[in-house]
């Protein structure tokens, strides 16, 4: 069970970890404290020395590790720190609301070493998917004798979420002490492996194609490539596919495919239930902006609530991770003429503009090539804003976008293709676009500014226009809004007689909400010619969100939500753009597109939208679910819900039936892979909008289940046949080893 650490014993990075070393931890300008980090022998937890006494937490986990940045790449590093020890700085950054930890070595070479070593550790993790149990079972060796006592064993099974009565657990031990010893050591261990990982559903259907000398030929496999998972296959795949996977020398040479080949192939990726042509940018790039659809964040800089929550830059490198394309600024007037960002007349914290847009620059274009919007909250001062606009053009440079693509004046936008690596500007205007082209000399002047003045979406809106004064606008920040003039919204005829394709307004969700239920078609019409922003309702002070799926179906591109709180509508909305390289960018369906279309999600007239499929699902087994709780007695009682989002027809939810005590009454390997195998028929006849989600829970029949994790993904980008589902954390972080294995089946409705 030490395969792990094995595996990796020599290296030089792990053996640096292990022998850790004393770093500078930093808090403050003034509180600079020397601590001490190692790897511990599990190699999945870092110690760090701790001068309280009563202090419960030493230790934090690889899988807790976001990343690791050199440099004084932190809010915190930039600010208790000097210039002059940039080289010897680095931060580990966690998932979730964690604090930052900001370190600082005894010179460059350390802090790389530092950075280069967790990095490969956390990748090595990553791409072990055993490694959770090897970590439990070395958790387990209470002596760390390399050997497991019955009590040992019991704490083991415990980790894994199986919980067995003692005179089961004493008959499993006694089955595995062979060598009657009183512990397992060796052989007796990998026997309890195998007995704890064995699944039987893999069993049958390997034996139901490995018809020579009991393996898989490669024309074996071609069978089952084409009848079980409906995909074209030929010899050469097959050969291909066995030399990639088949673990045993001889049988790769007889050109033949184990049962242990065969289970390493289904975990892989590419024969996972989302397509892997899917993964890449696979999408016409081609098309004006507006027929996208735009992963977009609202107030982007906060970590956590809209009242008192911090702001931080670190929000926007988060945004910008997840493949967000449109991030938002509010920016107000700071301190020694510098604009800050901040939820005003709040007290959450603020942040420095400039700060924001080097970070943004930094980050914007690591996950996707394609453009970035940033949507300016512009509460400032003529000279504040004169400020925003000489840093946007300084740190951004050519990358942002200061006048139109191509000659003369434009009559559409520009595709996302032509606009890669570049930066749009999102804002009021002084003017018409046209009239740059006029060569008209303008001045500050007065103008709306505000979004909650732009949508113009319910009674308040008179109100607010008599209490605001006008704020002034800069020249210098005006002329940099080019393809996103922010303006009132007054009607789709107003829009249509009088709006150039530029100009764009934002909606609070719920004036959004009502024109996609009472006015869908008109709406999508809009979304042809225009963009659109909807944006949380103000009310949502605790950063909540709220469903994207009836925006996107009206046509609206950016549909900003809170990326900083976790929910199902944040993971609808991450399926939705897991696909098309995560590049933030998803093309809308051909008819939502067209002017002439009468497509309409709510009524669902006959045309090419209509494209009734059948949808059979089976959910035959889970895999290394995780504990929801750390506490010894919790025990996962697993819960699959399987659910459909897209057009209002389309929406559906049906769960399994929970597995109690996961594995109390039941054989030892279905308490760590638990079994359900029910299977659900749903109708979809919008399948281009549609989305599949998949959410395992812990079942309380006493109070609310508690989430574990969920994978969703659109549509059209599944994979029929046997399929394993990746987990993810309410963080939308991939769960290591976790996963379910079910049986999909798509068909055309009679």
């Amino acid at each position: 069970w030490l395969l792990y650490r094995d595996c990796m014993e020599g290296d030089q990075d792990l053996q640096f970890l292990l022998q850790g070393g004393d770093l500078l931890k930093v808090r403050s300008p003034t509180w600079k404290k020397t601590r001490y980090f190692k790897l511990q022998d599990d190699c999945k937890t870092v110690w760090r020395q701790s001068k309280k006494i009563f202090r419960r937490k030493q230790t934090f986990s690889l899988d807790d590790i976001s990343a690791v940045r050199l440099g004084r790449q932190t809010e915190g590093l930039k600010k208790n720190t000097d210039e002059q020890v940039e080289d010897r700085c680095f931060s580990i950054v966690f998932k979730g609301h964690h604090k930052t930890l900001d370190l600082i070595a005894c010179s460059e070479e350390e802090a790389k070493q530092w950075v280069k070593s967790l990095q490969k550790m956390i990748s090595n993790m990553n791409n072990l998917s055993r490694h959770w149990i090897y970590s439990c079972l070395i958790k387990a060796d209470k002596n760390k004798d390399d050997k497991l006592s019955e009590s040992d064993m019991k704490s083991f099974l415990r980790l894994i979420n199986v919980e067995v009565d003692d005179d089961y657990a004493e008959l499993l031990f006694k089955k595995c002490d062979t060598s009657n010893s009183g512990y397992l050591a060796g052989e007796e261990v990998e026997h309890f492996y195998e007995l704890l990982t064995h699944r039987e559903e893999i069993d049958v259907i390997y034996g139901e194609y490995a018809q020579t000398t009991g393996y898989m030929s490669p024309q074996n496999l071609v069978d089952f490539l084409m009848k079980e998972q409906r995909q074209k296959a030929t010899l050469a795949d097959a050969h291909k596919i066995i030399k990639q996977f088949e673990p045993d020398e001889n049988a790769k040479e007889k050109q033949l495919l184990s049962k242990d080949g065969f289970l390493m192939y289904l975990h892989h990726q590419d024969a996972m239930v989302l397509q892997p042509e899917h993964r890449e940018v696979y999408q016409d790039m081609d098309q004006p902006l507006n027929h996208y659809f735009i992963s977009s964040s609202h107030n982007t800089y906060l970590m956590e609530d809209q009242l008192k929550g911090p702001s931080s830059t670190e929000a926007y490198i988060r945004a910008l991770l997840k493949g967000c394309r449109c991030v938002e600024l509010d920016c107000w007037d700071g301190s020694d003429d510098e604009p800050v960002i901040y939820h005003g007349h709040t007290l959450t914290s603020k942040i420095l503009f400039k700060d924001a847009i080097q970070a943004i620059k930094e980050y914007a274009f690591k996950v996707s090539d394609y453009p970035v919007i940033l949507s300016l909250e512009n509460h400032c001062s003529i000279e504040q804003q004169t400020v925003m606009a000489h840093h946007m053009s300084s740190i951004l440079g050519s990358a942002l976008v200061t006048s139109p693509l191509g000659q003369g004046m434009p009559t559409d936008f520009p595709s996302p293709e032509e606009l890669k690596g570049k930066f749009i500007i999102k804002g009021k205007r002084l003017n018409k676009l046209e009239a740059s082209f006029a060569q008209e000399v303008l001045a500050a002047d007065d103008t709306d500014v505000t979004e909650e003045e732009e949508s113009g979406d319910d009674d308040d809106y008179e109100e607010q226009h008599q209490k605001k004064s006008k704020l002034k606008l800069a020249k210098e920040l005006s002329d940099m809004v080019i393809y996103c003039k922010s303006v009132h919204f007054n009607g789709f005829d107003d829009a249509r007689r009088n709006l150039s394709f530029y100009e764009m307004s934002s909606f609070k969700e719920g004036k959004a909400m009502t024109l996609a239920e009472e006015s869908a078609n008109a709406y999508i019409h809009h979304n042809m010619e225009k963009l659109s922003r909807i944006y949380p309702a103000g009310s949502r002070a605790d950063s909540s969100n709220y469903n994207p799926v009836p925006l996107w179906n009206a046509g609206c591109q950016i549909v900003a939500l809170n990326f900083q709180t976790t929910c199902s509508d944040m993971d609808v909305n991450q399926g939705r753009f897991l696909v098309n390289g995560k590049s933030g960018y998803i093309l809308k369906p051909s008819y939502m597109r067209d002017p002439t279309t009468e497509f309409d999600p709510i009524t669902l007239t006959r045309g090419e939208w209509l494209k009734h499929k059948t949808l059979h699902v089976m959910v035959i087994s889970g895999q290394q679910l995780p504990k929801v709780t750390k506490k010894k007695s919790s025990i996962v009682d697993p819960i699959v819900k399987v659910e459909v989002y897209g057009v209002q027809d389309d929406v559906a939810e049906k769960e399994t039936n929970p597995i109690d005590n996961n594995g109390m009454l039941f054989d030892i390997a279905e308490g760590f892979n638990p079994e359900w195998n029910e299977t659900f028929r749903f109708d979809v006849y919008v399948p281009d909008l549609a989305l599949l989600r998949f959410v395992v829970e812990d079942h309380d029949s006493a109070s609310e289940n508690e989430f574990i994790g969920q994978y969703t993904l659109p549509f059209n980008s599944i994979q029929m046949g046997y399929r394993h589902v990746p987990l993810l954390n309410s963080n939308g972080d991939l769960i290591p080893a976790a996963g379910l294995f079910v049986h999909i089946m798509i068909v055309d409705a009679e």
